[in-house]
Formats: structure tokens, sequence, C-alpha cells
């Protein structure tokens, strides 16, 4: 069970909406944390076992992950698990469903980091409530979304 979700409709296809999602590489558009993200070894794009760095930043803090595609299923689902050095911090989930008017598209967080990094989150990372600060933050990458894939700015990349 997820630790946060929101959820959000867009007019738009879920394959549109799903392809922008699974492109990492655009996360840094869509995210107020993340401010990158680029494909591992020999991944390309989303598939199961495919890693992806995500270079991330908070005020003046700034981390990498490494992330492991979990579920990658045009349309429907996208997921990943996310990894600071050997340990699991988080797993990210995004679900799709088509609508009458386009789709609804759910982003869950689960939070998997052990107690003693939960602890020492809010004065290293100063952030002092991160389910809360995630869900501004999920609130604000599927409103960022929405608008590049009911505008059709969906094929354009920056």
């Amino acid at each position: 069970m997820s630790d946060i979700e929101v959820t959000t409709e867009i007019a738009a296809d879920p394959g549109v909406v799903w392809r922008l999602v699974s492109d990492v590489t655009r996360m840094g558009q869509w995210s107020p944390e993340t401010t990158s993200c680029r494909w591992l070894g020999d991944a390309t794009g989303p598939a199961v076992g495919a890693k992806f760095k995500g270079s991330n930043k908070h005020g003046f803090r700034r981390w990498s992950t490494t992330c492991t595609v979990t579920a990658a299923e045009p349309g429907k689902s996208f997921a990943f698990d996310v990894h600071y050095g050997p340990l699991a911090i988080s797993t990210w989930d995004y679900r799709l469903e088509n609508t009458p008017t386009g789709s609804t598209i759910v982003e869950s967080w689960t939070d998997r980091r052990p107690s003693w990094m939960r602890a020492l989150s809010a004065p290293v990372m100063g952030v002092a409530d991160r389910g809360a600060h995630n869900r501004r933050g999920m609130e604000s990458t599927l409103a960022k979304l929405k608008a590049a894939a009911e505008s059709g700015r969906s094929a354009v990349s920056p």
C-alpha cells in the first residue's frame, strides 16, 4: 500500500500520457524536486529492469539516486524503485485508466527508507514532513504533465 496517492484527470489518451511519464529524461520538466534523469547502461527507454539515475535538489541540497523500472505497460502503468547506494528509498508508481474524456492518472509514492533514515530526514534534507512535501510535489508534477499532454506538447522535448 502506498503512503501518498494523487489522482488527476487528463484530456488526453492514456498512451500519450504514458509516453510522457515514462520518458524519464523529461522528468525534470514535471517534477519540482527532480532536476534530470538519464538511462544507465544499455537502457534507452522504459522496460522492466532498466535502470536510470535521477538527480534531485531541494533548496541548496543536491543528491542523486539509482532507479530500477518495475512496471512498464504502455498506456497502463509505469513504476520504479529508488535506491541511494544500497538503501531502498521509495517506490513510485503511475497507473493510467481510459476515461470517456481521456485518462485518469494516479501517482503513488511508497516510503521504503529505514526508520533511522526517516528520523534523520528533517535535519539532513530540510523536509520535516516527507509525505506532505511529496504530496505537494506530486500535485505539481501531475499539473505540469496534464498541461503538456492537453496542449499537444507531448512530442516536443526541450
